[in-house]
């Protein structure tokens, strides 16, 4: 066994990397997504890259049917388990703070109509300590009214339940007990043993809404895989970009929800360490969305919580933003104005210029008209695009919109870049963060066909073109860590600390987390395990994460004057101010174990090529401009704009003004407006 192999199931493609052990050559392929069975766009595209599926090493791949559940509101039927008097918790939810000004706000339509929420009896108080027993038949009465009315799951969020999970623990016996695997159970405190209430109700309803898909799927996957004579675990990227083996991952499969999209984030980590770099924006236009995420100081920007469509959830996850601008992006008329995307042709029927049926003008269409891409060897070759039926579609729009087909043409593009430049904006300016201090590292099928225009909108001077753009997700699946994140809460004041004893959860936090990471079959001496605590000043509502040497810290002398100092400067740097002489309040303890495999070889560049380039006729800015098409093999040194730059799974436009040079990973660095 020599292959390790990485996946990436996209809207439109589903990607493929494989690294030989043997030889340290980097290969690469796709083949479109299959929406009626993801499974068979799967194996397409793994046929292309490995003959043998038993010569895999290790496998890992990114799965975004949780999210695509959600998104379409095709997930499971879910029963709601609530502690008396809590039943409405969920439905009351959180005001709309952020919105408060909207007046056509609505808050995101409960998973669970209230109908479908029952009330155990039993009771603890916010300690954790008991003041009534759970009422076990209250408990069976929801387990018959499960099985009579065909719930897929059941969630359970009992109070205080973070404290102490006892009564949690003891309902999901019966449950499990009384309807078996044919329902998937959910406690809400092994979803996110963490405080607020509604938040962790949210969180185990989206892992119980969620689960039963994503269950079936790597059930299935995992089973077909092991029929072609795949001998490993199949392992899957989580949302906080450490991976997991698919039977953790059937057992929490909330944590797989971002899991396609974070591969990219962990790629850039990896491209910002070959560059040597510290803070990249990671840039993925794919054929239906474009996806934004930070790597800040060398590490993925990950946040403790976050809303996904609307929806809080409690778990480490890589801050992402995502629009539904892409390649496969229908641009339409409205109010005599142009607009682009959200929707999109996705795979079936796609572009008009695939030749599937697709009559209305994508953004592809109009790369096409505009001669930025190879119609003769896109993918790779893998495909020939029809140019007839994408000028055909940009046609028929600008004969709509009175405009000449190649000022339209531009104009979508336009459109799509400033949608695009506005995204990485809400992620950056919006936070305080200058997105000019960032390097741009842009991939997906599309992604590096729009960049340095991108770039340029945004004052961004260096934009990174790794190699295989299209599956640079599936890349940095190969590059990332398993890892397993464990939090508890810890109420205390300044007064209140006491630093051995916040030492010994650390430690035990400690221990439990090396024990997942042998049970995930890391070797010991690839494991390690990083702490941090939650922070607040007295009076505040939420927190901030602060991370610690080590778990000895704690009960070092002058801890508590350093951590506050800590936070005061992590204050400051996402608020702009701190009150340093205010008291501080512990709220959480966090600890994180990480197991690294060994790292891919980084991609070198091809033998450069005898062969001449084609010269075509190429639209920027309203002009032509003959401008070379060259194999991305072939390059070598420097390259000045125009140029059209074309590989296996993506085409890279290098507009007027723009140097191109090859760095010695094999990375193509474009220099913007030099």
């Amino acid at each position: 066994m020599s292959y390790r192999v990485a996946m990436d199931i996209g809207g439109t493609f589903t990607d493929v990397v494989c690294y030989d052990e043997r030889s340290g050559a980097v290969t690469a392929s796709k083949a479109p997504t299959t929406p009626g069975d993801l499974a068979d766009g799967v194996f397409a595209a793994l046929g292309r890259v490995v003959d043998d599926p038993a010569a895999i090493s290790f496998f890992v791949h990114g799965t975004t049917q949780g999210l695509n559940a959600l998104l379409e509101r095709k997930g499971a039927r879910v029963l709601l388990l609530a502690s008396r008097g809590g039943r409405d918790v969920y439905q009351i939810a959180r005001g709309n703070r952020d919105r408060m000004f909207d007046l056509r706000y609505r808050k995101p339509e409960p998973l669970v109509p209230r109908q479908d929420v029952m009330e155990a009896g039993g009771r603890l108080d916010y300690r954790g300590q008991e003041l009534l027993p759970l009422d076990e038949e209250s408990v069976r009465a929801a387990a018959r009214r499960a099985r009579a009315e065909g719930f897929d799951a059941v969630a359970v969020c009992l109070l205080f339940s973070f404290a102490n999970p006892a009564h949690e623990v003891r309902a999901g016996e019966i449950l499990r007990a009384e309807l078996g695997d044919d329902v998937l159970v959910v406690l809400s405190h092994e979803v996110a043993r963490e405080w607020r209430e509604y938040e962790r109700t949210s969180s185990a309803v989206l892992e119980a809404y969620t689960g039963p898909v994503v269950r079936r799927y790597l059930a299935g996957i995992e089973r077909r895989f092991a029929e072609r004579g795949l001998a490993v675990p199949v392992h899957v990227m989580q949302s906080s970009g450490g991976l997991v083996n698919a039977s953790y991952a059937m057992r929490r499969p909330l944590q797989t929800l971002l899991s396609g999209p974070v591969g990219g984030t962990m790629g850039g980590v990896a491209a910002a360490r070959l560059l040597d770099r510290e803070n990249v924006i990671c840039a993925d236009m794919g054929g239906t969305s474009f996806d934004v995420s930070l790597v800040v100081n060398g590490r993925p920007d990950v946040s403790a919580e976050a809303r996904i469509e609307g929806y809080p959830v409690l778990m480490p996850i890589v801050n992402l933003h995502t629009i539904g601008a892409g390649g496969g992006s229908i641009a339409y008329a409205e109010a005599g104005a142009l607009r682009v995307g959200p929707e999109s042709a996705g795979a079936v029927p796609g572009p008009a210029c695939y030749g599937r049926g697709g009559t209305r003008a994508t953004v592809t269409d109009a790369n096409v008209v505009l001669g930025r891409v190879d119609p003769a060897w896109f993918a790779g070759g893998l495909m020939t695009l029809d140019t007839e039926a994408a000028g055909s579609a940009v046609a028929e729009l600008a004969g709509e919109l009175e405009l000449d087909p190649l000022r339209l043409a531009e104009g979508i593009c336009d459109v799509a870049n400033a949608k695009m430049a506005q995204a990485i904006r809400t992620l950056t300016v919006e936070h305080g963060v200058e997105p000019r201090e960032f390097a741009l590292v842009a991939f997906g099928g599309a992604g590096a066909m729009h960049a340095a225009f991108i770039a340029r909108e945004l004052g961004i001077s260096e934009v990174v073109v790794p190699r295989f753009p299209g599956a640079f997700s599936a890349w940095g699946m190969l590059e990332a860590d398993v890892r397993r994140d464990l939090t508890r809460p810890y109420f205390r004041s300044q007064e209140a600390l006491n630093g051995a004893d916040m030492s010994r959860n650390f430690v035990n936090l400690e221990r439990e987390a090396l024990d997942a990471l042998a049970g995930q079959g890391v070797p010991e001496e690839r494991r390690r395990v990083e702490h941090a605590v939650d922070l607040r000043y007295e009076g505040q509502d939420y927190t901030l994460t602060i991370p610690l040497r080590d778990a000895a810290e704690p009960a070092e002398p002058g801890f508590l004057q350093a951590i506050a100092a800590r936070y005061a400067e992590a204050h400051t740097s996402r608020y702009g101010h701190a009150t340093p002489e205010a008291p501080v309040e512990f709220v959480m303890v966090r600890s994180t174990g990480f197991g690294s495999f060994p790292r891919t070889a980084a991609a070198v560049p091809g033998v450069p090529g005898a062969a001449a380039p084609d010269v075509r006729d190429v639209i920027f800015d309203g002009e032509v401009h003959r401008t070379p098409v060259l194999r991305r093999s072939a390059l070598d040194g420097e390259l000045a704009g125009p140029a059209i730059v074309v590989e296996e799974t993506a085409t890279t436009v290098v507009p007027p003004g723009c140097l191109a040079i090859v760095d010695d990973n094999g990375f193509l660095i474009l220099k913007v407006d030099q």
